[in-house]
């Protein structure tokens, strides 16, 4: 059972609170990745469960168990680190046989975990090698295989694929992803890249500043992101953030800004003034000289993707980034009439960043117009 989870868990370095209390629940088998910035507590995170570092407060399970004061070697993980962290001297085989050999198991059940693990990662050929003799991904291989013939309840990567190019990055992210398929057993990563977290995540953690903001599948943090941080972290490129105005206009809501009078496609609540808040829309969302235009702008900058292409439209005082289809029938310097569903039109409390939703009471004679608009 390599059920993980953390109740309160809070680490201090000196002065400087680092994770601040962070409540976690990782299921048996999945593959959660810890997201965040530079700095934002995920590799503290990690080192806390992998026994490296004691918490401040709180406790960690796994399983049943309460592992938070157990010793790093009693506990059922295994660490991969972003270095790798092979002994130079030794032999892939040696190398990966080293967690066995400490453990003093046999020589035949080393050498046969070793052949079973080195077979499942296609480095049956390499065993007499040595580490300066790998490429990158080898060399990750051999850090994953280390890990592998353990057979721990649960993997633990800090930011595993940081050091290889971006081709052998791809092709590693799909091994990974096969592998976690192959073991069934639960793998939490850590990484500040998003492509990373939403191609292979079963459910993503972001954290900001020691806490966590959102957890939850890559779908749900990219399409209900529960705060600015999440919207405008999640994306490439993010989702476009704007200060603007809830109005009534004949009975109906309306998102208004510099350039912008967007129908939010709902009945105003008797109890609804003006209201500042942050809006927020995906690029690929806003449709490009469409036949309601709800925003007006200039097209200052294009970036071309080769399949896609993205306009820099300025609104008002904002830059909205489109993002279409190649050709796309803008150029610098035109005119461009934007239009979004309303559906796309996600909006934030504009003090504290948080998502806004829409309650419609459906207690027996309520009328639609009773809507309210408040923090999710």
């Amino acid at each position: 059972m390599a059920r993980i989870r953390l109740e309160g868990v809070s680490k201090q370095f000196g002065t400087a609170q680092v994770v601040r209390e962070v409540d976690l629940d990782i299921a048996d088998g999945e593959f959660m990745v810890l997201l965040g910035p530079s700095g934002c507590g995920k590799s503290t995170l990690l080192r806390l469960i992998a026994g490296l570092e004691s918490p401040s407060s709180g406790r960690i399970l796994l399983g049943e168990n309460d592992i938070t004061r157990t010793p790093p070697r009693q506990r059922d993980v295994a660490m991969v680190f972003q270095s790798y962290a092979l002994y130079p001297h030794l032999t892939v085989a040696k190398n990966i046989g080293f967690p066995l050999r400490a453990r003093r198991r046999s020589k035949d059940e080393i050498r046969e975990r070793i052949t079973t693990v080195a077979s499942a990662l296609g480095l049956q050929d390499h065993l007499d090698r040595r580490p300066a003799q790998l490429s990158g991904g080898q060399r990750q291989r051999v850090a994953l295989a280390r890990a592998m013939v353990r057979d721990p309840g649960a993997f633990l990567m800090d930011e595993p694929l940081s050091n290889l190019d971006a081709a052998l990055r791809s092709a590693t992210r799909t091994e990974l992803i096969d592998l976690h398929h192959r073991l069934r057993s639960t793998f939490l990563y850590v990484t500040h890249d998003q492509v990373e977290a939403m191609t292979m995540a079963t459910r993503i953690a972001l954290l900001n500043n020691g806490t966590i903001e959102q957890v939850g599948t890559p779908t749900e943090l990219y399409d209900t992101p529960r705060s600015t941080f999440v919207a405008a972290f999640l994306g490439a490129p993010p989702m476009n953030l704007f200060d603007a105005t809830v109005i009534e206009r004949a009975g109906k809501l309306h998102l208004v800004a510099d350039c912008v009078d967007a129908p939010l496609g709902l009945f105003a609540g008797s109890a609804i003034g003006p209201q500042k808040v942050t809006a927020g829309i995906r690029p690929e969302r806003i449709r490009l000289n469409g036949t309601d235009v709800q925003l007006r702008g200039v097209v200052t900058a294009s970036e071309n993707l080769g399949s896609e292409e993205i306009l820099h439209v300025t609104v008002g005082g904002t830059v909205i980034r489109v993002r279409a289809p190649r050709p796309v029938a803008a150029q610098v310097g035109d005119a461009a009439a934007l239009s979004v569903s309303p559906e796309d039109i996600q909006l934030f409390d504009s003090g504290t960043g948080r998502r806004l939703v829409w309650h419609v009471p459906h207690e027996h004679g309520a009328s639609p117009r009773d809507a309210s608009l408040s923090v999710a």
